[in-house]
C-alpha cells in the first residue's frame, strides 16, 4: 500500500541544488569583482550586485514556495534565470569596453578553470593568481631566449620579438564569472523546463487539494 499524498510536500530544499550553488559563487565573485574593478559610486556597481543577489535569492525564495504554488516557484526560478542573463551582459560589457579579451570557451585558461570546477571565491581567486604567474613566468622565459637568439646572431638585424598576452586579473575574473554565469544559466534553463513539465502533468497546489480530498473521502467509506 502506498503513503497517501501529503497535503504539503517537502520544499525549500534549496541549498542542495546545483543552479543555487552556482548562482551564490557567481554572486560572491560578482560582489568581489565589482568592489575591485567598478566605481562604487556608479550605478553599474549596484545592478550588477543586485543582479547577482536576484538570482540567488529568487531559487531560494522560489523553492520555499513550492509547496503551496508551484507556480510562484516556475516565475521565481525564471526571474532568478533573467537577473543572471543581465548579469551577462553586464560582464561582457565591461570585456568589450575595457578592451579586454572575451575568452573562447576552448581558450586554455577557461578549460583549466572549468576542469577546477572551484566552489569557493578563494577558489576562483587561487586560479586567477595562478593564470597570472603561469603567464609571467612564459613571458619571461620568451623574453630570455629571445635575449640569447639575438646574443647569438647580433651581426643580423632584428625584426621584433614575440608578443605574448598576458591577461590581466580583471580580464580573467570577468571571463571566470561569465563561464559561471553560463553555467548557472544552463542549469536553470534544465530546472524551469521540469518544473513546467511537472506542473503540466501534476498540476499545482489546487490538483493536490482535490486528490488529498478525494482519497480521504474515500478511505471513509
Amino acid at each position: 500500500m502506498t503513503d497517501p499524498e501529503p497535503l504539503i510536500p517537502k520544499h525549500g530544499g534549496y541549498r542542495r541544488l546545483k543552479s543555487f550553488q552556482v548562482s551564490q559563487l557567481v554572486y560572491d565573485v560578482t560582489v568581489r569583482f565589482c568592489n575591485q574593478y567598478v566605481d562604487k559610486r556608479s550605478r553599474t556597481h549596484d545592478q550588477m550586485v543586485q543582479a547577482a543577489r536576484s538570482g540567488v535569492q529568487n531559487i531560494a525564495e522560489g523553492s520555499a514556495a513550492s509547496a503551496t504554488s508551484k507556480k510562484t516557484e516556475l516565475k521565481l526560478t525564471q526571474v532568478a534565470r533573467a537577473s543572471l542573463e543581465e548579469l551577462k551582459l553586464d560582464f561582457e560589457d565591461f570585456l568589450r569596453h575595457r578592451g579586454h579579451e572575451l575568452l573562447d570557451p576552448q581558450h586554455p585558461a577557461l578549460r583549466r578553470f572549468k576542469t577546477l570546477q572551484p566552489k569557493t571565491l578563494h577558489e576562483v581567486q587561487a586560479w586567477v593568481a595562478e593564470e597570472r604567474r603561469q603567464a609571467t613566468e612564459a613571458q619571461g622565459l620568451s623574453r630570455t631566449l629571445t635575449d640569447r637568439q639575438e646574443v647569438v646572431h647580433s651581426s643580423f638585424p632584428v625584426r621584433g620579438r614575440p608578443c605574448l598576452t598576458t591577461l590581466s586579473s580583471a580580464c580573467l575574473a570577468a571571463n571566470a564569472a561569465l563561464s559561471l554565469l553560463n553555467l548557472a544559466c544552463y542549469l536553470l534553463d534544465r530546472q524551469v523546463a521540469k518544473l513546467a513539465a511537472d506542473f503540466e502533468n501534476e498540476g499545482g497546489f489546487t490538483e493536490r487539494l482535490y486528490r488529498v480530498r478525494t482519497s480521504r473521502r474515500n478511505q471513509q467509506r
